[in-house]
């Protein structure tokens, strides 16, 4: 699988359109991701993309892209500078040692937490454009299966299918991963895999361009990843978009490999210096 490595070149990113951002909080930038108010800071501090003047992304540019993402928690940078970018039928797998960032990245791609720095673009527009439009174009599988115990499986799936705009068949997606049978019992007698094949299922039971996957496979016996994996292929075959996060070789053809902690700075304290003791209030980056 090829790698994507940092501020080189890549198939995934011309550099032509920006240059390299170097994470500064002493600096306070203004820009399309927001303000963030951190404990140690009196008053927000506000992040912009530095680009390159006159050398914008064609709004005609199509799929997903990141754009020198910075990522902070409990004070620590956890990345910076990382670009992505991912045109319809690819699939970009990120991978990394423990506490790189991955889960945190996927939450930020997901639009569930705010980047420090750097842009989100969906179709060649900011995501903040029009959030609502780029919520209903994403489905998103974190850690949690987001699944209602006292709900059967075939209402999990109808529950979260009415929530969307385009739906497909509630019974088609049980019967792809299994579970056909076990449509009308509730959910919380369920296994640990198969309470992920149903979050799993979701996919399948409404439609949406872009997945975004924390570890997909966890949990899960062969025969079930190998669905999975017919999923994604069936998906990326419609023109569709895949990031998936993974400790173990997912084996998607022709996907493309990000390794988040090569985006990790060599010195990780938000300010430079690490005061003994200080200790990290939050949870550990994944």
């Amino acid at each position: 699988m090829p790698q994507l490595h940092p501020r080189g070149p890549t198939v995934l990113v011309s550099s032509d359109f920006f240059q390299p951002y170097t994470f500064s909080p002493e600096r306070h930038y203004i820009g399309n991701a927001g303000s963030l108010l951190w404990p140690s800071v009196e008053k927000p501090l506000a992040f912009s993309l530095h680009r390159v003047p006159g050398r914008d992304i064609p709004a005609t540019m199509d799929g997903f892209r990141g754009q020198d993402l910075a990522c902070i928690r409990s004070e620590r940078i956890v990345f910076e500078g990382l670009d992505f970018a991912v045109a319809p039928g690819a699939a970009l797998v990120l991978t990394g040692a423990n506490g790189s960032g991955k889960t945190s990245l996927l939450r930020i791609m997901a639009g569930i937490a705010r980047p420090a720095a750097g842009a989100l673009l969906w179709q060649g527009r900011p995501v903040g454009d029009d959030p609502e439009a780029f919520f209903g174009d994403i489905h998103y599988l974190g850690h949690r299966d987001a699944i209602k115990a006292a709900l059967t499986l075939r209402e999990n799936l109808a529950f979260h299918a009415a929530l969307r705009t385009t739906t497909g068949s509630v019974d088609a997606a049980l019967d792809r991963f299994g579970l056909a049978a076990l449509a009308d019992m509730p959910a919380r007698l369920l296994s640990a895999g198969q309470t992920r094949r149903l979050a799993l299922a979701r996919l399948l039971a409404s439609s949406a361009p872009l997945w975004l996957l924390d570890e997909p496979t966890i949990a899960l016996d062969r025969a079930s990843v190998e669905a999975v994996m017919d999923a994604i292929i069936a998906h990326r075959a419609s023109g569709g978009i895949v990031i998936a996060s993974t400790n173990v070789p997912l084996g998607m053809d022709g996907a493309v490999a990000l390794d988040v902690s090569a985006f990790s700075p060599v010195q990780g304290a938000l300010w430079g210096v690490e005061e003994s003791g200080s200790g990290s209030a939050g949870s550990e980056p994944r």
